[in-house]
């Protein structure tokens, strides 16, 4: 048990001491030279996990979207994502300031694009309308509470991108995720797609950074895109060093998260006035609406007095997140918390 629960994000997670321990000895050359040893082995291993060519490690999973767009699009050009996708509600217009680009969002029941969304959200050739140059997924689905779409899923709608000319982008921040809740390796979600990002600082713990992967020649491209915005760092194998360490030891104890959220889930099924979908409880994301003029507002206050500290994602709704730092007394503190303020309503 902690003394303070902190289900806000999976951001929060601090650095093992095996990541210190490894940050502190790390070697070290300068990255923009693409002479450091540490880097080139994390981008190393982020190629092999994901099945693609080669690696480039950036600060963020922002920016590492963003240098992704870059690199298959050009002004002009729209991309066809979800109506509730990351790049479209949380990377500051990125895609349109810096990139030129129309974003294209599409309703979908959890968060996923099917096949036939796809094909006909495609543009058929017309000098009046942009034309499609990227389709973007994002996989485990953060606004829809973590839920996953399968390999399966992914290669689908990869197939009817391609079909018509037209490239796939995968945000996989918490695509570990996915993998470790239906046991599948991640070269599986990551293959059908041309570029896949993931974080390495949320679930994971590293302190700071993201890998993207795809082709060398995609990778070129990316690598010029990230010194533009001003993600060309020197000597960081010291941050290389603790996503090492991540990829290594991080991964498997996931199925933990899952185990929490689930054990969050359910307890807050059974409060008055909150509505749950315990099916969208996949991963590690809980997502939950108050029924109550202000009642969000309250949880939130009367959770930090209580040493619990929860996120509102809108007017109703609540997001939790559960991470390393969270265990199962912590869960078990939250829940209590919540059913002490919600006693009455």
């Amino acid at each position: 048990m902690h003394d303070v629960v902190d289900l806000r994000s999976d951001t929060l997670t601090l650095p093992t001491p095996a990541m210190r321990e490894a940050m502190a000895r790390a070697e070290v050359g300068d990255d923009v030279w693409e002479e450091d040893p540490t880097v080139k082995r994390l981008e190393a291993l982020a190629a092999a996990r994901t099945a693609k060519e080669a690696g480039l490690f950036v600060a963020s999973g922002t920016m590492g979207n963003l240098v992704s767009v870059l690199s298959q699009t050009r002004p002009g050009q729209e991309i066809i994502l979800d109506l509730d996708c990351h790049i479209f509600n949380y990377e500051v217009a990125s895609a349109a300031v810096i990139g030129g680009v129309q974003t294209r969002p599409i309703r979908t029941e959890r968060g996923f694009l099917s096949p036939q969304q796809v094909r006909e959200a495609i543009r058929p050739a017309n000098i009046h309308i942009p034309p499609s140059g990227l389709v973007c997924l994002e996989n485990t689905h953060n606004r829809h509470g973590g839920t996953l779409c399968t390999p399966d899923e992914i290669r689908d709608v990869a197939e009817a991108a391609h079909a018509a000319g037209v490239p796939v982008h995968l945000d996989g921040a918490r695509i570990f995720n996915a993998a470790v809740a239906l046991r599948r390796p991640l070269r599986d979600f990551t293959a059908p797609v041309d570029s896949v990002t993931f974080c390495l600082s949320k679930g994971l713990a590293a302190p700071v950074g993201s890998l993207v992967c795809g082709s060398r020649e995609f990778i070129g491209h990316a690598r010029r895109w990230r010194k533009m915005l001003g993600g060309g760092m020197r000597q960081v194998g010291v941050l290389a060093a603790a996503g090492l360490v991540a990829l290594e030891q991080m991964v498997d104890r996931l199925a933990e998260d899952h185990a929490h959220a689930r054990r969050l889930a359910e307890g807050v099924a059974r409060l008055p006035r909150v509505r749950l979908d315990l099916a969208r409880v996949q991963t590690n994301i809980v997502i939950f609406f108050v029924d109550r003029p202000g009642g969000a507002e309250t949880l939130v206050t009367e959770c930090a007095a209580r040493k619990v500290k929860i996120h509102q994602i809108g007017p109703t709704s609540i997001r939790c997140v559960t991470h390393k730092d969270v265990d199962r007394e912590d869960i078990d503190q939250a829940v209590e918390a919540f059913t002490e303020i919600t006693q009455g309503w």
